[in-house]
């Protein structure tokens, strides 16, 4: 096995790239509307979290050229 290249920070973390979006939602508060969109971070894994789309647009923009 071959080991990954891994960038540490120098607090010895990393960040993993997120690889696609899979899904949307809108998520509904009293007033207000916040879209969300479902990441894929390893598909191994299943790997997944929900995050704020305008974060991730502005962050991964290459996420959403297909979407």
């Amino acid at each position: 096995i071959t080991p990954d290249d891994i960038q540490l920070r120098e607090n010895l973390s990393f960040e993993v790239p997120p690889i696609k979006i899979a899904d949307r939602k809108m998520k509904r508060l009293r007033t207000k509307e916040i879209p969300l969109v479902k990441v894929i971070w390893d598909e191994a894994t299943g790997d997944a979290t929900w995050e704020l789309e305008s974060k991730m647009r502005e962050q991964h923009p290459e996420l959403f050229n297909d979407v």
